[in-house]
Order: structure tokens, then C-alpha cells, then sequence
């Protein structure tokens, strides 16, 4: 089936079209797998790898083109110290090697958002409340692979816009800005994207 076409297929359809997509980047599969063995609370591959694999496949291109690194995103409570993400970061840097993987506790982001981005950032209560709040819904997505092998799909505002190249703002949490220069970036690697105005 054409790609485009995907985005006009009913959710569940294109939902299960997800794995087979994601799939044709060895290096995201690899980093997927390799996760899996860290057991990280709540954990996703999320964000840029995941859309960004989709893009690729869509416009046929390179299925690692663009892609700067791979988010690993998990949610830990229990301790909130830099010293034990860290720790997390360093395990992982064992794990996935050269691949570019960037590690982060969401439970921790409240701390550090708003001297970063200048808004203050709600405690999340989960990965997937993370997720929920990225700056464009086109990239709040997650993916996983489960011990039993079996592809998991978080995309709480579906995978139509992703599939469709358009970029769509989220005004939940980050500011206008924040989105606009991620647009810019996306845009000038995937010209065929279409991002909608901050609302």
C-alpha cells in the first residue's frame, strides 16, 4: 500500500501498520531491542527516531536519514537524584555503544523545564503523560518491543499527521517557541512536511 494512503485508513489499520514501517530501520529496531534488556520502568523509544522513521518511509528515503539520535524515555520515582540517572545513562552507553541513544527519567523534568524552556512543567505521573505534552502531536509517539516479542504503539493523537507530513503544534505544556524552531529544523530536512500555525 502507498504510504500516504496509510494516513486515510481507519486508526486501528494504521496503528497495525506501525511495527511493519518502524521496522525498516535496522537501527531503531537494534536500539528497541537492546532497551528492552535495560527493564526500565514505563520505558518508550520515543519522539524524533519514531516519526522521523516514519517520514523516511513516506518519502523514500533512507530509513536513518535525518535522525540525530534515538530517545529512550522511562519513568522512576523513586529517586529523583541526577546521581541515579546518570547511572541509567552510563549502563546505557555500555548497551547501545556508538548508536546515539539519549536517556531520560520524565519523572525527573519538572525539575530542570522551566529554567530550560521558561514555563514551569507539572510533575508527570507517567511516560505517557511525557509524551502527551510534546510540543507537536505529529512526534508524540512511542514505541516498544515487549519480552514476548510483540510491537507496543503509544500515539495518543494517532499516526494520521505523521503519516500525512504534517506537523501539528501541542500548546499543552511547550511554549511557542519551542515548537517553531523544531518546525524549522524538520522542515528544512523533510521539505514535504506541512506544519499547521501555533494556535
Amino acid at each position: 500500500m502507498a504510504p500516504m494512503r496509510i494516513a486515510r485508513l481507519p486508526l486501528d489499520e494504521q496503528l497495525a501498520a506501525m511495527p511493519r514501517v518502524l521496522g525498516t530501520n535496522p537501527v531503531l529496531t537494534a536500539v528497541l531491542h537492546q532497551a528492552r534488556t535495560l527493564d526500565l520502568p514505563g520505558w518508550w523509544v520515543a519522539a524524533g527516531a519514531i516519526v522521523q522513521t516514519v517520514w523516511n518511509h513516506v518519502t523514500g528515503r533512507d530509513p536513518g536519514y535525518g535522525i540525530k539520535d534515538y530517545d529512550l524515555i522511562y519513568h522512576d520515582p523513586s529517586d529523583l537524584s541526577w546521581e541515579a540517572e546518570n547511572e541509567v545513562i552510563r549502563v546505557g552507553r555500555r548497551v547501545f555503544g556508538d548508536v546515539p541513544v539519549e536517556i531520560r527519567n520524565e519523572a525527573r523534568v519538572h525539575m530542570w523545564y522551566e529554567e530550560r524552556f521558561g514555563v514551569p512543567c507539572p510533575p508527570y505521573d507517567s511516560t505517557e503523560d511525557a509524551i502527551d505534552s510534546f510540543p507537536a502531536t505529529t512526534c508524540a509517539l512511542g514505541a516498544r518491543i515487549t519480552a514476548a516479542g510483540e510491537w507496543q504503539v503509544y500515539a495518543p493523537y494517532g499516526v494520521s499527521d505523521a503519516f500525512g507530513l504534517r506537523l501539528r503544534p501541542n500548546p499543552r505544556l511547550a511554549p511557542r517557541h519551542v515548537y517553531e524552531a523544531k518546525v524549522a529544523r524538520w522542515t528544512r530536512d523533510w521539505p514535504e512536511l506541512t506544519a499547521l500555525p501555533w494556535p
